[in-house]
């Protein structure tokens, strides 16, 4: 969106159009487009409108309903943080102590909002005029922020109070293309976190697939998921890290109460800065495989998880666990903890062969199969293709490697889509 565009959406007709808009259809942009360009409103507002009640339709997601009064950019609304997880970025800025944030790259405005939310007097700053202007019309409920159109980095923090800094620098080219070099990040990450010999209560938001060569020494870096999708990393100094620097993976799950009420949960594993790396064992397929979840495995704290489910690897370098019996209750979820992985009961395990596979799926009457693979380069897509599938019956299939060869596992998912346990059946199948 450009400057003009949304001075015309700021316009009191223009918020009047935007907010009497039905909730976003794709199915019916294109009528409602007509149809507003028939009662003669602008083109350029009528599409900015209909692109923020897209953008806004889409924003439930990390939003929930505080969307319905947010403003966005597409590129804004795919980097910003989830309302759940930057609740947990305010929690440790109150926990260290801190009473004014600078929020230096602040993009439409997510954290700020729950920065100030949560009682933090802010400082937000973002470099482009209409995204810092967007974020002023997101934060304008919270007195304790304000808004400039300026670059973050320029900020005299000591002049102006902040005893707390937050960045998230942008990851992607003007094109779009994601960028993993920290070192092409606007600002560049180096320059970022050169700020903590000015205030020591940093944190900075990065990619998921930062590596971990090169990551400071003097920082918690902590991989997030929300729901089994790894949504960021993120790194924590000073006081922003109380437990000191290391690899954490914070894991978060949406629960449904009995009466309806949603909530969050989360799990913690941890790899401190200094401690010996775990080794884990690897051996022979048990009855049982469970798939740390990708904040876990994105860590590289897949050890500390199989040592959690009481398992082994199938492979030293594959992300898979096994055991011979059901891991823990509590270590794969339960009520108040979120599930370190996905469990999974082995019913078959064969060496990979394409005409294998096939004839079993066909005996069994297989026409819809879940295909999840690691360690091996067969594309599910063209695979499900070549086996032809027929039938009415579902099965899932784990293609991997054990032992140096391809190996495919076929299993059941212990958790059914009804949110019941298999192992709660009374006469569980055997394996075949």
């Amino acid at each position: 969106m450009d400057a003009s565009a949304l001075t015309k959406l700021l316009s009191p007709t223009g918020w009047a159009l935007l907010n009497a808009l039905p909730p976003y259809d794709e199915r019916q942009a294109m009528v409602l487009a007509t149809g507003l360009r028939a009662q003669g409103v602008d083109p350029e507002l009528a599409a900015a409108a209909l692109t923020q009640s897209r953008l806004r339709a889409k924003a439930h997601l990390k939003f929930d309903t505080f969307a319905d009064g947010m403003l966005f950019t597409q590129d804004g609304l795919e980097q910003a943080t989830r309302l759940v997880v930057a609740a947990r970025h305010a929690q440790r800025y109150h926990a260290a102590g801190v009473t004014k944030v600078a929020d230096l790259t602040c993009g439409i405005g997510a954290d700020s909002m729950t920065f100030a939310g949560t009682g933090l007097q802010v400082l937000a700053a973002d470099i482009d005029e209409v995204t810092a202007s967007i974020a002023t019309v997101n934060l304008r409920h919270f007195p304790e922020a304000e808004v400039r159109h300026a670059d973050g980095l320029s900020i005299d923090l000591a002049a102006e109070g902040v005893d707390g800094v937050f960045a998230d620098p942008a990851r992607r080219t003007r094109s779009g293309t994601r960028i993993f070099d920290p070192r092409s990040y606007a600002p560049p990450l180096d320059d970022v976190w050169a700020l903590r010999s000015v205030v020591p209560a940093v944190g900075i938001k990065v990619g998921p697939g930062i590596p971990h060569a090169g990551l400071p020494t003097d920082a918690e870096t902590q991989w997030v998921s929300v729901d089994g999708d790894v949504v960021e990393a993120a790194l924590w100094f000073g006081p922003l890290a109380p437990e000191g620097p290391g690899r954490t993976a914070l894991v978060l799950r949406t629960v449904t109460d009995d009466d309806g009420t949603r909530r969050t949960v989360s799990r913690t594993l941890r790899h401190s800065q200094g401690d010996d790396e775990l080794v884990p064992d690897v051996g022979v397929v048990g009855h049982y495989l469970y798939e740390p979840d990708g904040a876990i495995i994105r860590a590289g704290l897949v050890a500390q998880a199989a040592a959690e489910l009481g398992g082994r690897l199938l492979d030293r370098t594959i992300a898979y666990v096994t055991t011979d019996s059901p891991a823990p209750r509590a270590a794969v979820g339960s009520a108040d903890s979120a599930d370190l992985a996905t469990g999974y009961r082995v019913l078959d395990v064969m060496p990979f062969s394409l005409k294998k596979l096939k004839a079993y799926l066909r005996e069994r009457g297989v026409g819809r199969l879940t295909i999840k693979k690691r360690g091996t380069a067969v594309v599910p897509e063209q695979l499900r293709k070549q086996l032809d599938l027929r039938g009415t019956a579902e099965a899932t299939v784990v293609l991997t490697r054990i032992a140096g060869s391809q190996q495919v596992l076929v299993v059941e998912p212990l958790i059914r889509p009804d949110g019941t346990n298999i192992l709660d059946s009374p006469t569980p199948p055997e394996r075949g």
